[in-house]
């Protein structure tokens, strides 16, 4: 069984980013992506889990969608990057910690534990 949790973290403000809607989705053989997932970032930017997805997740290609617009203008002022899209393929059982450092005009993600 695969599990991932995310965080998101304001480098700008240093401090979580709270209230940021994540999408989990699978790509499908076709090409087309399914959401399996979703939730909101709670006060220390945190999803600890998507382990409610309807099905339990199975090896495969993953997008976690951050959508980061409305964050970004509410905190920044303005929303340079409308949403993230990590992209990344499972390819076995285990815990995938998959975070996002933000900025107003930056971002960058690794594989956490």
């Amino acid at each position: 069984m695969i599990t991932i949790s995310t965080h998101v973290l304001d480098t700008a403000r240093g401090r979580p980013a709270s209230g940021i809607t994540i999408r989990l989705l699978h790509g499908g053989a076709d090409g087309a992506w399914r959401e399996v997932a979703s939730g909101v970032t709670d006060s220390d930017g945190r999803i600890p889990g998507f382990a409610a997805a309807a099905a339990p997740l199975a090896p495969g290609r993953y997008q976690m969608r951050f959508e980061t617009g409305t964050y970004l203008r509410l905190h920044a002022g303005a929303a340079f990057f409308p949403h993230v899209e990590v992209v990344c393929d499972l390819a076995e059982a285990g815990h995938y910690h998959l975070p996002l450092l933000l900025s107003p005009y930056g971002y960058s993600t690794y594989r956490g534990s």
